[in-house]
Protein backbone atom coordinates (compact mmCIF):
# COMPACT_ATOMS: atom_id res chain seq x y z
CA UNK A 1 0.00 0.00 0.00
CA UNK A 2 1.33 3.42 -0.99
CA UNK A 3 1.30 6.11 1.71
CA UNK A 4 0.70 9.64 0.46
CA UNK A 5 1.09 13.06 2.03
CA UNK A 6 0.01 16.37 0.51
CA UNK A 7 2.39 19.24 1.34
CA UNK A 8 2.49 22.99 0.97
CA UNK A 9 4.21 24.04 -2.21
CA UNK A 10 7.29 25.54 -0.54
CA UNK A 11 8.12 22.36 1.36
CA UNK A 12 9.32 21.01 -1.98
CA UNK A 13 10.17 24.32 -3.64
CA UNK A 14 11.61 26.99 -1.36
CA UNK A 15 12.29 29.15 -4.44
CA UNK A 16 8.57 29.99 -4.40
CA UNK A 17 8.79 31.67 -0.98
CA UNK A 18 8.79 35.42 -0.50
CA UNK A 19 12.33 36.76 -0.08
CA UNK A 20 13.23 36.90 3.62
CA UNK A 21 15.95 39.06 5.12
CA UNK A 22 17.84 38.62 8.41
CA UNK A 23 15.54 36.00 9.90
CA UNK A 24 17.28 33.68 12.34
CA UNK A 25 14.28 31.36 12.57
CA UNK A 26 14.73 30.44 8.90
CA UNK A 27 17.57 28.07 9.76
CA UNK A 28 15.35 26.14 12.20
CA UNK A 29 12.52 25.93 9.65
CA UNK A 30 14.90 24.78 6.92
CA UNK A 31 16.39 22.12 9.22
CA UNK A 32 12.89 20.83 10.02
CA UNK A 33 11.89 20.91 6.34
CA UNK A 34 14.90 18.78 5.46
CA UNK A 35 14.24 16.35 8.36
CA UNK A 36 10.61 15.99 7.23
CA UNK A 37 11.60 15.37 3.60
CA UNK A 38 14.30 12.85 4.53
CA UNK A 39 11.92 10.96 6.79
CA UNK A 40 9.21 10.88 4.09
CA UNK A 41 11.68 9.63 1.50
CA UNK A 42 13.21 7.07 3.88
CA UNK A 43 9.74 5.70 4.65
CA UNK A 44 8.74 5.60 0.98
CA UNK A 45 5.94 8.13 1.46
CA UNK A 46 4.67 9.60 -1.80
CA UNK A 47 4.54 13.41 -1.78
CA UNK A 48 1.95 15.53 -3.59
CA UNK A 49 2.70 19.25 -3.86
CA UNK A 50 -0.12 21.70 -3.23
CA UNK A 51 -0.25 24.84 -5.41
CA UNK A 52 1.00 28.15 -4.01
CA UNK A 53 -1.68 30.84 -4.35
CA UNK A 54 0.75 33.67 -3.60
CA UNK A 55 3.17 32.63 -6.33
CA UNK A 56 0.40 31.96 -8.86
CA UNK A 57 -1.10 35.40 -8.24
CA UNK A 58 1.92 37.61 -7.60
CA UNK A 59 4.97 35.72 -8.83
CA UNK A 60 8.46 35.73 -7.36
CA UNK A 61 8.88 39.50 -6.90
CA UNK A 62 6.11 39.94 -4.37
CA UNK A 63 6.11 41.61 -0.96
CA UNK A 64 5.33 39.69 2.17
CA UNK A 65 1.68 39.70 3.19
CA UNK A 66 -0.43 38.84 6.21
CA UNK A 67 -3.55 36.69 6.21
CA UNK A 68 -5.75 39.77 6.78
CA UNK A 69 -4.76 40.96 3.31
CA UNK A 70 -5.68 37.62 1.73
CA UNK A 71 -8.96 37.21 3.58
CA UNK A 72 -11.12 38.56 0.77
CA UNK A 73 -13.45 36.98 -1.81
CA UNK A 74 -10.95 37.39 -4.66
CA UNK A 75 -8.08 35.54 -3.01
CA UNK A 76 -10.43 32.87 -1.62
CA UNK A 77 -11.87 32.32 -5.11
CA UNK A 78 -8.36 31.93 -6.52
CA UNK A 79 -7.53 29.40 -3.79
CA UNK A 80 -10.70 27.44 -4.51
CA UNK A 81 -9.93 27.36 -8.23
CA UNK A 82 -6.36 26.07 -7.81
CA UNK A 83 -7.47 23.54 -5.16
CA UNK A 84 -10.15 21.86 -7.32
CA UNK A 85 -7.63 19.42 -8.88
CA UNK A 86 -6.28 18.63 -5.39
CA UNK A 87 -9.78 17.70 -4.19
CA UNK A 88 -10.16 15.44 -7.24
CA UNK A 89 -6.84 13.75 -6.45
CA UNK A 90 -7.83 13.23 -2.83
CA UNK A 91 -11.15 11.70 -3.89
CA UNK A 92 -9.37 9.30 -6.22
CA UNK A 93 -6.81 8.18 -3.65
CA UNK A 94 -9.46 7.77 -0.95
CA UNK A 95 -11.70 5.75 -3.26
CA UNK A 96 -8.86 3.24 -3.74
CA UNK A 97 -8.20 2.54 -0.06
CA UNK A 98 -6.89 -0.95 -0.82
CA UNK A 99 -3.97 0.67 -2.71
CA UNK A 100 -3.45 4.05 -1.02
CA UNK A 101 -3.37 5.55 2.44
CA UNK A 102 -3.56 9.34 2.60
CA UNK A 103 -1.63 10.31 5.72
CA UNK A 104 -2.78 13.91 5.59
CA UNK A 105 -1.85 17.43 4.62
CA UNK A 106 1.17 19.38 5.89
CA UNK A 107 1.10 23.16 5.85
CA UNK A 108 3.59 25.79 7.02
CA UNK A 109 2.68 27.52 10.26
CA UNK A 110 3.20 31.26 10.15
CA UNK A 111 2.27 31.46 6.48
CA UNK A 112 -0.64 33.75 5.56
CA UNK A 113 -1.75 31.09 3.07
CA UNK A 114 -0.58 27.73 4.42
CA UNK A 115 -0.69 28.13 8.18
CA UNK A 116 -2.61 25.31 9.88
CA UNK A 117 -2.42 26.23 13.56
CA UNK A 118 -0.73 29.64 13.33
CA UNK A 119 -0.78 32.41 10.77
CA UNK A 120 0.43 36.00 10.63
CA UNK A 121 -1.89 38.93 11.19
CA UNK A 122 -1.51 42.68 10.89
CA UNK A 123 -2.99 45.88 9.55
CA UNK A 124 -0.94 46.18 6.36
CA UNK A 125 -2.35 48.39 3.65
CA UNK A 126 -1.54 51.38 1.54
CA UNK A 127 1.52 52.61 -0.29
CA UNK A 128 4.94 52.54 1.34
CA UNK A 129 6.12 55.96 0.19
CA UNK A 130 5.56 58.96 2.39
CA UNK A 131 4.48 56.92 5.40
CA UNK A 132 5.67 57.97 8.81
CA UNK A 133 4.07 54.94 10.50
CA UNK A 134 5.58 52.17 8.37
CA UNK A 135 7.83 50.91 11.18
CA UNK A 136 4.84 50.79 13.56
CA UNK A 137 2.83 48.89 10.96
CA UNK A 138 5.59 46.32 10.50
CA UNK A 139 6.03 45.99 14.28
CA UNK A 140 2.30 45.24 14.53
CA UNK A 141 2.59 42.06 12.48
CA UNK A 142 2.08 39.11 14.80
CA UNK A 143 1.96 35.33 14.78
CA UNK A 144 -1.23 34.04 16.36
CA UNK A 145 -3.57 31.05 16.42
CA UNK A 146 -5.47 30.67 13.18
CA UNK A 147 -5.43 29.13 9.75
CA UNK A 148 -3.93 30.65 6.62
CA UNK A 149 -6.40 31.39 3.84
CA UNK A 150 -5.44 28.53 1.46
CA UNK A 151 -5.70 25.99 4.27
CA UNK A 152 -8.98 27.52 5.42
CA UNK A 153 -10.43 27.19 1.92
CA UNK A 154 -9.04 23.66 1.64
CA UNK A 155 -10.73 22.71 4.93
CA UNK A 156 -14.02 24.15 3.62
CA UNK A 157 -13.69 22.12 0.42
CA UNK A 158 -12.87 18.95 2.37
CA UNK A 159 -16.06 19.45 4.40
CA UNK A 160 -18.13 20.11 1.27
CA UNK A 161 -16.86 16.85 -0.21
CA UNK A 162 -17.31 14.74 2.92
CA UNK A 163 -13.58 14.27 3.45
CA UNK A 164 -12.87 16.51 6.45
CA UNK A 165 -13.01 13.64 8.96
CA UNK A 166 -10.76 11.47 6.82
CA UNK A 167 -7.98 13.98 6.14
CA UNK A 168 -5.86 15.38 8.98
CA UNK A 169 -3.97 18.65 8.69
CA UNK A 170 -0.62 19.14 10.37
CA UNK A 171 2.05 21.74 9.93
CA UNK A 172 5.73 22.25 9.64
CA UNK A 173 6.58 24.58 12.54
CA UNK A 174 10.09 24.70 13.97
CA UNK A 175 9.00 25.37 17.59
CA UNK A 176 6.76 22.25 17.42
CA UNK A 177 8.65 19.83 15.12
CA UNK A 178 6.74 16.68 16.11
CA UNK A 179 3.55 18.00 14.49
CA UNK A 180 4.79 17.16 11.02
CA UNK A 181 7.28 14.40 11.81
CA UNK A 182 4.75 12.26 13.73
CA UNK A 183 2.42 12.24 10.73
CA UNK A 184 4.91 10.06 8.86
CA UNK A 185 5.01 7.30 11.53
Amino acid sequence: MKKIVFVSHCILNTASKVVLYNRKDIDAEEELRLRFMRKALDKGVQIVQLPCPEFTLYGAKRWGHVSDQFDNPFFRKHCRRILEPVIDQLKEYLSNKDRFEVLGIVGIDGSPSCGVDYTCYGECLGAFDGRSDLEDTLQGIRLDKGRGILMDVLQEMLKENGMAERIVMHSLFAPEPDKCLDLLD
